[in-house]
């Protein structure tokens, strides 16, 4: 995905020694990202399956919090801490999800609407106080609330539109990811040939890689009579979890250009 718009807006000469809080988009990112995707929507299932479900949500929230906790307090993109909130904004953000429709009977298709208006008013609060939306901006504590509000709302999004077409639509989760997968291409293509802003392309992908991840962890783990591929969702999950370890270890030892100035002390920042 080009990057271009988004790198406009940088910290400015008096904030020069502040720190990035997030990485540089690359394709490690896209891969890793989708990996998260797959990896909260596995490890989800196998815990509401093995502990009840209400300890499993809270447990979830704990580690979220926790992880969250971290990331704001290291002020700059560290790699293994960035992604292990990721990683349970992907967990706490498929609970969510869940909690509509399992818990309290919310059709799929409330629920996606749900999710996208909060989402388009996560982004209207963000531009209304930042006057941008772009991730390469993220060097205060309130832009960097903002971008994790967020994820957290297209991760559940992403989840509750994947079980939409999946379950709802009876596409299948293989058809879906599939689907999925074309969707994600679209803000790359558009962004090309049709100069869609490179902000609003980042985006669209970005919500899109959650049900694409999510549709095929769910196609690995689930019953061959539900079409899937019987793996089970622990394992699915164990074999993603090692996945994203490997990739945060290369992003660790083979830094972008970017995510290396991103490491420069932080000012003291709203």
């Amino acid at each position: 995905m080009p990057t271009d718009e988004l790198k406009q807006d940088r910290p400015p000469a008096s904030l020069a020694l502040t720190a990035l809080r997030v990485p540089a988009v690359a394709v490690a990112f896209w891969i890793t990202k989708g990996l998260t995707t797959g990896m909260g929507e596995s490890s989800s299932d196998y815990l509401v399956h093995r502990l009840p479900p209400v300890v499993a949500v809270a447990l979830g929230g704990i580690a979220l919090a926790a992880a969250l906790a971290l990331q704001f307090a290291a002020r700059r993109y560290v790699p293994w801490i960035y992604w292990l909130a990721v990683a349970m904004v992907g967990v706490f953000g498929t609970m969510a999800a869940d909690v509509l429709h399992v818990g309290l009977g919310v059709p799929y298709f409330v629920s996606t609407a749900f999710f996208a208006v909060s989402l388009v008013v996560v982004f209207a609060a963000w531009y209304g106080c930042e006057k941008t939306l772009s991730i390469h901006s993220i060097y205060t504590t309130r832009r960097e609330a903002f971008y994790w509000a967020a994820v957290m709302t297209t991760f559940a999004l992403g989840t509750a539109a994947g079980d939409l077409t999946a379950v709802t639509l009876h596409l299948g989760y293989f058809a879906s990811g599939v689907m999925f997968a074309v969707v994600v291409a679209v803000p790359a293509v558009a962004h090309r040939w049709f100069r869609l802003g490179a902000i609003p392309a980042f985006w669209l992908a970005y919500i899109a890689t959650r049900p694409l991840g999510a549709s095929f962890a769910d196609w690995m783990g689930v019953s061959h009579a539900r079409g899937g591929l019987d793996l089970g969702a622990g394992p699915v999950s164990l074999a993603l979890i090692l996945l994203i370890a490997g990739f945060v270890v290369y992003m660790t030892l083979n830094p972008t250009a970017e995510d290396i100035a991103s490491r420069q002390p932080a000012e003291q920042t709203r």
